[in-house]
């Protein structure tokens, strides 16, 4: 899409450290852009191993309009396809999930097999070429079980970067072989921009998630040095550095990498204790699943922290993980799909009880929204004005608002995309 002029005065005169115009959160014409230019334009985490464990197996995901097919194949290999028949156009899988021998359109019964090729297609003449005529492909990665897609003709190619520095870190906790024991998806009557904001960050985190704080310390949320806590953020800073250098002795990586405003794939990492001799994000901080995941022999590894631009996070502990993925709908409206995974062979009522799994983040991802949806309310005030970030507890929010107009820039700067100047007045009188 064009990238009006009005647009384009806003990205470049984005106020460091600061949050973004009103129209960032408001404007549908800047949602519309924001499909575009992000989310058809990077890497997005959409899914996990254990959605389709067998051949056959699928899940869908939508984009904007697109609907996307993410499907196992016969060989076990991970494809992903535009969900559109090559005949009329007709969806094919209707579904959030499900299992099938091969992909037959409703409409006609055109036939795919698992690798997207056109098998049958009946009544179509002698001079018809099957051939050009497969399913067309999106572009999916396979990061230790968290699969990611990207809509674009070609990929940020740094990727392999994320892969190379991330795997190792990933790969102890064994996410191919556990199963979802519970999955949760709501919708935040706010723009996603605000919901990933609002995760960047734990300056709220004390006064409005009584259930996480329970297994986090409180000085790992970032905070201003000063005489009253000095003593405890140095007590912290040892015990982050003690048990970091015994993870790393018992190889599991752990120490912090931060790539989420320097490359396209950003990404972010970190492996901190947990408070009250903790275990996993639970509410007494002891694990919720008895059954570890991996080799694992010890519960007290602390917890795994990954973030990824523009619209995942994830938490790795001993027993269990818990992945969030955020999709948006509109300008002001946005999917949270959250699950927990935990080892396949865990039993369900013996090794784990789902309520007790998935307690605290079901408070969490509630209290969270709430947030979102006041700020959504406060953003479309007449009164709003771009406030100032912490920094010292919002760092990671100015990284992601960082990332997201660089990658606003590359897009208006792209041949393709130039001032759309007719638009001008239009743009300002619907955006505000």
């Amino acid at each position: 899409m064009k990238v009006s002029a009005d647009v384009r005065a806003m990205i470049e005169r984005r106020k460091k450290g600061h949050t973004l115009e009103a129209p960032f959160y408001t404007s549908e014409e800047i949602h519309a852009l924001d499909l575009d230019a992000i989310f058809r334009k990077t890497w997005i985490q959409v899914a996990v191993e254990p959605d389709i464990p067998e051949p056959g197996d699928y899940t869908t995901v939508d984009i904007g309009h697109d609907s996307i097919l993410i499907v196992r194949d016969d060989d076990m290999e991970i494809r992903a396809f535009y969900n559109v028949c090559r005949h009329r156009g007709a969806r094919l899988c209707d579904q959030e999930k499900g299992s099938l021998d091969n992909i037959v359109c409703p409409y006609h019964s055109w036939t795919y097999n698992l690798n997207g090729d056109l098998m049958f297609a009946e009544h179509m003449g002698d001079q018809f070429d099957r051939c050009k005529h497969s399913l067309k492909k999106v572009h999916v990665q396979n990061l230790a079980g968290l699969i990611f897609i990207c809509l674009a003709d070609e990929p940020p190619v740094d990727f392999a970067e994320l892969r190379a520095q991330m795997e190792p870190y990933l790969l102890p906790h064994g996410l191919k072989d556990t199963k979802i024991a519970a999955s949760i998806d709501i919708v935040e009557k706010g723009n996603w921009k605000l919901t990933m904001e609002n995760n960047r960050e734990c300056y709220h985190c004390v006064a409005n998630h009584p259930e996480l704080t329970i297994s986090l310390y409180e000085y790992g949320f970032g905070y201003q040095r000063s005489p009253a806590n000095e003593e405890g953020m140095a007590a912290f800073e040892k015990t982050v550095a003690e048990r970091t250098a015994q993870w790393e002795a018992m190889s599991l990586p752990s120490v912090e990498l931060d790539h989420l405003s320097d490359m396209v794939s950003g990404f972010r990492t970190q492996r901190l204790p947990l408070d009250r001799d903790g275990e996993s994000q639970t509410l007494d901080a002891k694990v919720a699943c008895t059954k570890l995941l991996g080799d694992f022999e010890r519960a007290d590894l602390g917890g795994l922290s990954f973030w990824t631009q523009p619209n995942s996070w994830h938490h790795f502990m001993s027993d269990h993980i818990v992945t969030f993925c955020v999709i948006p709908l509109a300008s002001g409206e946005t999917l949270v799909r959250t699950k927990w995974l935990v080892h396949e062979d865990a039993r369900e009522g013996i090794d784990y009880n789902v309520d007790n799994l998935t307690a605290v983040w079901r408070a969490t991802n509630d209290q969270d929204r709430t947030l979102v949806e006041y700020s959504q309310l406060g953003v479309a005030s007449n009164a709003y004005e771009p406030g100032p970030y912490s920094p010292f507890t919002e760092g990671l929010v100015e990284k992601f608002c960082e990332w997201y107009i660089a990658r606003l820039g590359d897009y208006a700067n792209e041949p393709a995309h130039g001032v759309d100047a007719s638009h001008g007045e239009k743009v300002v009188s619907f955006m505000r």
